[in-house]
This record gives C-alpha cells, sequence and structure tokens, in this order.
C-alpha cells in the first residue's frame, strides 16, 4: 500500500470505530468487541483485504497503547475511593492472577491431550505449556473494563467500581512476568520458580515506587512549567508518561504498573491546567483503545478460529464459570464482602487486549503451536467480552448491586 492509501484506510478506519463506539452504547455492545470486529473484518480475509501480519508491530502498538491507557485509568481514579480497597485489589492482582494460571493451565493440561489438532510430541501439551497459556489469559483487562463501566454507566454499590478498576490497572505486571517465565523456561529451559518470585517482588516494587515518584515529580514541574501557551503542558505529560515507563522498566521494576500509579497519584494532586489535560488524555484513551483493538483485529485469521473454537470454548467456559470464581473467593476469603459482591467481581473477568498482546510472545519465542495459542486465547478474549461484557450491567441488577437498586 502507497503511504496515501495507508492514510486512508487509517482514517476510514477511526471514523468507523468512532462510530461504532456510539453505537455499542444505545446497543449495550461493548465497544472493543466492535473495534476487533472491525479489525477483522478490514483484515486480509475480510473486506478490507489489508495485509497485517507483523507480529512486532502489533506488541509495540499495543505495548504503547496500554502505557496510556492505564496512566489515564490511574488519572481518574480517585485515591479515597481505592484506599478502603487497596488489599483487596492487590491480592486480586496477584493471588488471584496466580490462582487463575494454575486452574486454567492445569486443565488445559488434562484436556488438550485429546485434541489431535493442538499437540506437542506425542503425549500432548506439558504442564509446563499449559500454564503458559494460562498465564497468558489470566488477568483481567484494564481497557475493558475501563471502557465497558465507562460506557455502561451503573453506578455500582459501595467500592465495587474502584475495586474492579484497580484490579484491572494492576494485575497485568503479574501476568507479564509469568508469562515472560514460562516462555522463556520453555524455549530455552533456564529459570526456576525461585526466580520468578524474586524478579516478581522486585518488579511490583520497583514500579511502585518509580510510579510514585514520577506522579509527585510531574505534578512539581507541571506548576513550574510558566507557559502561555497552554497546549505545550499535554505535550508534557505525554513525554513524561513515556519517560515514567522507560525509567520503571530499564531499573527492572514494571513499566505498566508504574505508569498506572504515576497516573493515580498526579490525579489526586492539584496541578495547572489539570482538567485540560485530563481530557486531552480522555482523548488519549479512546485512540489507544481503537488502535490497539483494530491493530489486533487485523493481526487475526478468521479461518483459522473455527478449527480451534470447540477446545477454546471449553477453555474459555472453564474460566468463566469456575477458575474465576474460585480464584476471587479464595483470595477474598477473609474480607467481609457480601455473597452477592463476590459473584459480581467474578463476573467481571473479562479478558481482553493483554492475552492477546502476550499470546504473541510465544510465537515470537519460536514455540512450538504458537499460532495455535494465539488463536485459542483470541477466541477465549471473544468470548469472555461477549459474554461477560454483555451480561455485566444485567448481572450487577439481579445481584442488586447497582445504587438504585433497594435493599
Amino acid at each position: 500500500m502507497s503511504f496515501e492509501q495507508i492514510c486512508i484506510a487509517i482514517g476510514f478506519l477511526l471514523i468507523i470505530s468512532v462510530y461504532a463506539n456510539k453505537l455499542s452504547s444505545k446497543l449495550g455492545i461493548p465497544a472493543l468487541l466492535l473495534f476487533l470486529a472491525i479489525g477483522m473484518l478490514a483484515g486480509s480475509e475480510g473486506l478490507g483485504g489489508i495485509n497485517f501480519n507483523s507480529y512486532t508491530s502489533a506488541k509495540l502498538i499495543g505495548d504503547i497503547a496500554l502505557i496510556f491507557i492505564l496512566f489515564s485509568g490511574g488519572l481518574n481514579t480517585q485515591w479515597k475511593t481505592i484506599r478502603p480497597i487497596l488489599w483487596q485489589g492487590l491480592t486480586l492482582s496477584t493471588i488471584g492472577v496466580a490462582l487463575t494460571m494454575i486452574f486454567v493451565g492445569t486443565f488445559t493440561w488434562l484436556i488438550l491431550g485429546s485434541f489431535s489438532s493442538f499437540s506437542v510430541g506425542t503425549n500432548g501439551i506439558s504442564w509446563l505449556e499449559g500454564l503458559l497459556l494460562g498465564a497468558i489469559i489470566s488477568s483481567t483487562d484494564a481497557a475493558a473494563v475501563f471502557s465497558i463501566l465507562k460506557t455502561s454507566k451503573l453506578g455500582l454499590k459501595e467500592n465495587l467500581q474502584p475495586l474492579l478498576e484497580l484490579e484491572s490497572g494492576s494485575n497485568d505486571p503479574m501476568a507479564v512476568l509469568l508469562t515472560a517465565t514460562f516462555v522463556r523456561i520453555i524455549a530455552t529451559s533456564q529459570g526456576s520458580i525461585l526466580e520468578l518470585v524474586i524478579s516478581l517482588v522486585m518488579q511490583l516494587t520497583l514500579g511502585t515506587l518509580v510510579g510514585y515518584g514520577f506522579g509527585r515529580g510531574i505534578s512539581w514541574s507541571i506548576n513550574r512549567f510558566d507557559s502561555d501557551d497552554k497546549g505545550l503542558y499535554p505535550v508534557s505529560m505525554i513525554a513524561k508518561v513515556i519517560l515514567t515507563y522507560g525509567v520503571a522498566t530499564i531499573v527492572h521494576g514494571n513499566g505498566f504498573l508504574a505508569v498506572y500509579v504515576a497516573g493515580v497519584v498526579l490525579g489526586n494532586r492539584q496541578f495547572a491546567y489539570k482538567q485540560t489535560i485530563t481530557d486531552f488524555h480522555d482523548g488519549i484513551d479512546w485512540l489507544m483503545q481503537i488502535t490497539m483493538f483494530l491493530s489486533l483485529g487485523l493481526l487475526v485469521f478468521p479461518s483459522q478460529l473455527l478449527p480451534i473454537a470447540p477446545i477454546a470454548i471449553v477453555i474459555a467456559l472453564f474460566l468463566i464459570l469456575v477458575a474465576r470464581p474460585i480464584s476471587v473467593f479464595m483470595s477474598l476469603l477473609f474480607t467481609k464482602m457480601s455473597l452477592q459482591e463476590k459473584l459480581f467481581i467474578s463476573w467481571v473477568g473479562l479478558r481482553g487486549a493483554v492475552p492477546i498482546i502476550l499470546a504473541i510472545s510465544p510465537i515470537t519465542a519460536g514455540i512450538a503451536d504458537g499460532r495455535t495459542i494465539f488463536n485459542i486465547v483470541f477466541f477465549i478474549v471473544l468470548i469472555s467480552v461477549s459474554v461477560q461484557g454483555l451480561t455485566l450491567a444485567p448481572m450487577a441488577r439481579w445481584l442488586r448491586l447497582t445504587v438504585n437498586d433497594r435493599v
């Protein structure tokens, strides 16, 4: 494609996505599901015929998008709302993710040996390979949760919404680390559980510290940046968000957690042109979501999804109905949350862009059946967003967890 054709394609897809988002609000369909569908229709096997098969580019686009999505989510999070549920959120984002990986990974290992379309060696997949797939889909997705909670306007009772946003915004580091560790172990036979635990503690600690430091530093620098051109303030913020991620990553912290923490710290402090910058990042948030889901939709070949549909459906149902609920109830065992609240948290375990991006890692690492892993994960995401996303509002009302419901 020529540069002019690329410009036309990008502009056309973005315009369609913007109007699709408006349509999704009226129909109650998750916007990200429409974005993925538009990407698939525009792909090489769709009406658009756009040939996009660069996994490296898709991962780069996804990583950049997640940086700004998480920062925007943090920027709109009030500390007074997450402080009462801080430990519950952190427990879900660490122990909950690990439990989900173990349950899904073991289940996958037990059943995939019966499916010849997905076999590694003569005896099916190994337990480590099952855990790899479990790790990839172990975390809820910030982009999916933020988007659906924002557009649904449910008005959830108590601290449910900040808890769900905190969990989805902070559990990516765990999933990323687990995926990277199992990819390395399988591809190179190097690594250990002890190394995984040490790396996890280091990434979470350093990511939090860097994010907190940059959050305060960004606030201080903005208030001392005396310029008559207020358009420079959002530009300066973009640079500082990227810098936060880069510094956190280079010191072996988790960059995604760092930008989320920086957003939370910054959002709870006063700084110049705060409303302008917040509104700007809301727009960036939507642009990043649209771009990320469109590119991931373009990356998929629909014809390759049908052969793995049965196994993907089985794993998705196990994830939604068994693994996620058990993980949530075990993680929140010693809390005073009601049964209805725990059931709703279990149901809002939406999978989105992060699992799809992580599913690219086995392909780039040269792991056998990496493409099949990617297709299974993509199909699971479609099921999760379709089933859980479409029923999120009715489930909240059925459990009487919206502010308009009487006890």
